[in-house]
């Protein structure tokens, strides 16, 4: 769980903003692409349709939750469709401003669907297996929040925030669902084959912890043979089951991992970049410059300045 919350603290997950809807039937809308952005539609009261551009379709229930991991387009309708109005010119013909709840048709209220929806943001640069393995959307059913109790207890804490719109419940609402995203990740909900390889590395008694190694000491010298033999495998069988499971080699995840780590420091600390070089294990600044030109394609200074 300590490689978890490294990760996504580093990669910095942040709850953007959120709003909720009242949509009266007969009505559709078209999200557009967002990218490295992730959203989440909650369904409070009725019922929708969720399509992805590719025709996979699911009926989202009273308590469902999507979840849309990479900011992908999709419609959310009141009955099946292929195409939908756009969210920009929803938002303009209800005349919504942000604030408030967004109302859309003026059809039988008790036929209303209400949903709160979430954005969350990932800087640009953000990289890791564990996101590159995510699904197109992780559907989370009733059936689902009921075998994971802390799961559904703050989703229920969303829907009283959202509907209270009290003091704090932006920021409530925000960091919630930061946790939402990470314990739907977590648990494994709608895992495909790839994400149920990375997921295993985290609870494998080798590869996890060689993992806990590598992002508690992030600036030691790893090589494949002194990570195997912590571990207690040999080199060749440690190197072909971390690649099979990460997806990548296990110095690979080192290097990728110091240069996320660096765009944490740049963007967050003071330190130079001196000591950043040297608290992530680099041998020197100009050896870390060029790992992380390489990478980005700028230098760290000048990331740095464009960051301010």
């Amino acid at each position: 769980m300590a490689v978890f919350v490294d990760i996504f603290e580093t990669l910095n997950l942040k709850g953007v903003f959120y709003y909720r809807a009242d949509f009266s039937p007969f009505w559709a809308v078209e999200i557009p692409k967002f990218g490295q952005a992730a959203r989440f539609h909650h369904v409070i009261k009725g019922s929708c349709y969720f399509t992805f551009p590719t025709g996979r379709q699911v009926k989202l229930n009273p308590g469902d939750m999507v979840l849309i991991p990479r900011g992908s387009a999709h419609i959310l309708s009141s009955e099946p469709k292929s195409s939908a109005p756009k969210l920009e010119t929803v938002l303009a013909d209800a005349g919504y401003d942000g604030k408030g709840v967004l109302v859309v048709g003026t059809g039988n209220p008790d036929a209303m669907t209400q949903l709160a929806c979430g954005h969350l943001s990932f800087p640009a640069e953000a990289n890791h297996p564990l996101l590159q393995a995510l699904p197109e959307f992780i559907h989370v059913t009733v059936e689902d929040r009921m075998k994971n109790v802390f799961l559904d207890e703050c989703i229920r804490m969303i829907v009283r925030s959202v509907m209270s719109d009290g003091l704090g419940s932006a920021v409530t609402v925000k960091k919630l669902s930061e946790i939402i995203f990470v314990e739907m990740i977590g648990s494994g909900i709608g895992a495909n084959g790839r994400m149920k390889n990375v997921l295993r590395a985290f609870s494998d008694e080798h590869i996890g912890h060689a993992l806990d190694l590598i992002h508690k000491n992030v600036s030691q010298q790893w090589t494949v043979k002194s990570l195997a033999t912590e571990v207690g495998m040999s080199r060749s069988r440690f190197a072909e089951q971390f690649s099979e499971l990460l997806g990548m080699g296990p110095m690979k995840y080192v290097s990728e991992w110091r240069l996320q780590k660096a765009i944490n420091l740049l963007s967050h600390s003071s330190f130079d970049i001196q000591t950043i070089s040297t608290k992530l294990g680099f041998s020197s600044p100009a050896a870390f410059t060029r790992a992380f030109n390489a990478k980005f394609g700028t230098s760290p200074s000048k990331y740095r300045k464009n960051t301010l």
